[in-house]
């Protein structure tokens, strides 16, 4: 199944939410081993953008929700079986 936002084509998870956002994901979640003035920069860009656009939550929101029903099999979750523990048995007497 292929899937596009406007005319460009979402290829992997990244390229859906960076098209949905119109701006790249790492701008909001950072990257590994930036510096606090890479971080500081990149948080003072999205205050702006949100300045900007004081709906982009609300969007990201209801975005979000059409995707979990759109693609509800992308939150399908499968429980994990525990191995069954031995237990000790009680024990019954008193201390010495």
């Amino acid at each position: 199944m292929r899937a596009y936002i406007g005319r460009q084509q979402a290829v992997s998870a990244e390229d859906f939410a960076e098209l949905a956002l119109g701006t790249p994901v790492e701008l909001w979640l950072g990257v590994e081993g930036e510096t606090d003035e890479e971080r500081a920069a990149r948080l003072d860009a999205a205050r702006d953008i949100l300045a900007d656009n004081p709906t982009l939550p609300d969007h990201l929101i209801h975005m979000a929700a059409e995707v979990i029903e759109e693609h509800p099999d992308l939150f399908d979750v499968i429980p994990l079986t525990r191995t069954a523990g031995r237990r000790r048995p009680a024990r019954k007497g008193v201390a010495a």
